[in-house]
């Protein structure tokens, strides 16, 4: 990996542990702090602390040594979280995401970045120096901290901390440089002295230049725990020979360290005498030591806790037994991996490319009438689909997510309307392709942001209604018929219809004498321009936002549609294909034209009778009674004007979507079909009725349909068949 790979990598996990980090602090906001929340909290700002300090950024690493100085009080119990400070630490997030943007980018903060850093950095520095005490119960007394025992040799008279490190050779193959970690253990403490161990360095002759053959014996000033220190080696730590030593440990631990080392002991010893770590008598005392074959004999901290009867026997038991198996599955390979997402869109791409392939091999077999040729393309072809298959479900992902971050955004919305709303979400395991994911986070922004602005109303106006004085705002999602439906609903006061129509008909959108059904009302908010906003806010009330969030829905094949009940509040539902990518398909021929249907969208074919086809003419749109049911139809051929001898024998292919049905006529059914989906240029953008556009295994080009669109034509002849 170079250092290019492991900055792009640090980046990424950087922005994953501040998501991490920012749910954590809103779980504890809605009355969920526990331990472990706040030990993750803590943990993600280390982790990234310690990361930036390898890769010399330190304005990061100072700026969030503060932030995790408060942390650590409060996981220490010796600071609280309030209402000021989880603000302030959702702040530090928001700059923390800022700040990583630049490293992203490979630029510098500016000033107003640094600015950021410091006003942040003192309301920090405010919170630990005017901390409050916990009570004694939140943590252990310290008279009651067992101390573990030694026998042979007594303390040191050191205040220092003693490390000693020993890369390991492969250090500098990872990307790694050894003195990025000696500048971020000086974020810590004080390095009082160091010395460079070169002993492990071959001749000339042998040295392989991408090998590490560094070693350290430091002696260290810092109040920081032991824990840390250690932290401060987490990237090497698997690789390196690590060992820190407390300020007064034993002598017999000095004596363990130099026994552990390949460097000659007189030569370690004098080191450490020159490092401060250890005076003459001292060094002479556990030279004695261990030349008379003394070994370090610590007593295990376990088994001083159970004779000092705060831990029982079987505990400690247990506990080692754990230990051994993290000991033993960190052993083992990992079973997840980081992909690029280009790389995985790279792939489907091949996929694609490879259907297209196998279709005209497939093709060319049936052509041919060989009999093994076609059995070997009827086999490739059941391989590309489970290659196509996990292809695809390796670009799916649960919208949980996405749906997770609107948690800060309905936090601080509220705040700001003055409102007190809850969110609640449903169906965060539902999956859908990463590319719908990463799009549809901006419409569904507005939307929430819509239905807590104009949505729901002020507390005072609820209680009079008989509601609680908190609206409701809810996420859901769910699979139906081969889509996605994401709801995004709440308690409010819902749409007013008549305000609506009244601003439409004032801008012309309608006229005066118009008779709309509610539905068509609704939907004139995505006009562009159109609001009903009284007045201008810092949310809403200039025009914009929902003909995007309509247009941008449109772009990724999908629907929206809105449902409202005055005084109880509306929804607004959006319908979206699982991908964007490739689909199993219905082909049809219509003349010289083929066309493809989604095939989770077909329901049955059926053939088209003559008295449907007389009772409708020639007309492009028409209706016929599938078994007492009136289904509406279209016809492609007038559709899209296409030319040819019209068939003898047409058929309807019933097609479903969102709950309602409707036929598709068209000449030929030709079978299932793998579609590889491909956009239409901006030129084609306009037409009505088509998604995109295939290629064949013959290399003709077929147009899928736009199911949900052509169903909206076909519906207005069953209005008129009911106004008739």
């Amino acid at each position: 990996m170079n250092l290019d790979d492991a900055l792009h990598t640090f980046v990424v996990e950087a922005r994953e542990l501040l998501e991490q980090m920012e749910e954590a602090l809103l779980d504890i906001e809605r009355g969920q702090e526990n331990d472990d929340t706040i030990n993750a909290i803590f943990r993600a700002a280390h982790t990234i602390k310690g990361s930036a300090g390898l890769f010399g950024l330190d304005h990061i690493v100072g700026f969030t040594h503060v932030a995790e100085n408060v942390l650590d009080k409060i996981r220490g119990g010796k600071l609280s979280f309030n209402i000021p400070l989880l603000t302030l630490m959702l702040s530090v997030c928001d700059h923390l995401n800022t700040l990583m943007e630049h490293v992203a980018a490979g630029t510098e903060p500016g000033e107003d970045d640094h600015v950021q850093s410091r006003a942040l950095s003192e309301q920090l520095q405010g919170f630990l120096d005017g901390q409050t005490h916990a009570p004694a119960t939140a943590s252990m007394p310290a008279e009651k901290t067992p101390q573990v025992e030694s026998e042979g040799g007594g303390e040191v008279g050191t205040d220092y901390w003693h490390i000693s490190l020993r890369f390991g050779p492969d250090l500098l193959r990872s990307g790694m440089d050894p003195l990025s970690f000696i500048r971020y253990l000086a974020t810590l403490g004080r390095i009082v002295s160091l010395y460079t161990i070169v002993d492990a360095i071959p001749r000339l002759s042998e040295l392989d230049p991408e090998t590490c053959y560094l070693g350290f014996e430091i002696a260290f000033e810092s109040e920081a725990d032991k824990s840390a220190i250690e932290g401060v080696f987490d990237f090497v730590r698997e690789d390196s020979q690590i060992r820190i030593l407390p300020p007064h440990s034993k002598i017999t631990e000095y004596v363990g360290l130099i026994a552990a080392l390949p460097e000659d002991e007189m030569r370690l010893g004098d080191i450490l005498v020159k490092c401060g770590t250890l005076t003459p008598a001292e060094l002479d005392q556990a030279l004695q030591i261990q030349s008379s074959g003394g070994k370090e004999q610590l007593r295990p901290i376990g088994e001083v806790l159970v004779e000092q009867s705060m831990v029982q026997a079987p505990v400690v038991e247990a506990a080692l037994e754990k230990q051994k198996q993290i000991k033993e599955s960190k052993g083992g390979e990992s079973t997840l991996i980081r992909v690029d997402s280009s790389k995985l869109d790279q792939l489907i791409n091949l996929v694609g490319e490879l259907i297209i392939v196998n279709s005209s091999a497939s093709l060319i077999a049936q052509r041919t009438g060989l009999g093994e040729l076609q059995e070997v393309t009827s086999t490739m072809a059941r391989m590309v689909e489970e290659v196509r298959d996990s292809a695809l479900s390796l670009r799916m992902v649960q919208i949980g997510a996405t749906f997770n971050r609107f948690q800060r955004v309905v936090r601080d919305v509220s705040k700001e309307l003055g409102k007190d709303i809850r969110l609640e979400i449903s169906g965060a395991e539902t999956e859908l392709d990463k590319t719908i994911v990463e799009k549809i986070a901006d419409p569904l922004t507005h939307l929430v942001r819509n239905s807590m602005d104009h949505g729901i109303e002020p507390a005072e106006v609820r209680t009079g209604r008989g509601k609680p004085e908190y609206g409701t705002l809810k996420l859901n999602a769910y699979h139906d018929s081969g889509s996605i439906v994401i709801e995004v609903s709440d308690d409010g006061g819902g749409l007013n219809r008549d305000k609506i129509l009244a601003k439409a008909v004032e801008r012309g959108l309608v006229s005066p004498d118009a008779v709309l059904s509610d539905t068509e009302i609704y939907n004139l908010i995505f006009e562009a321009g159109f609001s009903t906003a009284d007045k201008i806010s810092n949310l809403s009330g200039r025009g914009v936002g929902m003909d995007v969030v309509r247009r941008n829905i449109q772009a990724l094949r999908g629907t929206i549609e809105l449902h409202s009940e005055a005084g109880y509040g509306s929804t607004t539902r959006i319908r979206l294909p699982l991908t964007l990518a490739i689909i199993d398909g219905f082909l049809v021929g219509v003349g010289d034209a083929s066309y493809v249907v989604p095939l989770d969208m077909v329901v049955e074919c059926i053939e088209l009778t003559r008295e449907a086809r007389q009772a409708a003419g020639d007309s492009e749109r028409g209706y016929l009674n599938l078994r007492g049911e009136v289904l509406p139809y279209l016809r492609l051929r007038e559709q899209f004007e296409v030319d040819g001898r019209q068939s003898v024998r047409e058929n309807v292919v019933v097609v479903q979507y969102a709950g309602n049905r409707a036929g598709l006529v068209v000449d030929e059914l030709l079978g299932e079909f793998q579609t590889v989906i491909k956009p239409l240029g901006k030129m084609f953008g306009g037409v009505r009725g088509i998604g995109g556009f295939t290629i064949l295994g013959s290399g003709e080009v077929a147009l899928i349909l736009d199911v949900p669109r052509l169903m909206q034509q076909a519906g207005s002849s069953e209005q008129q068949a009911y106004a008739n």
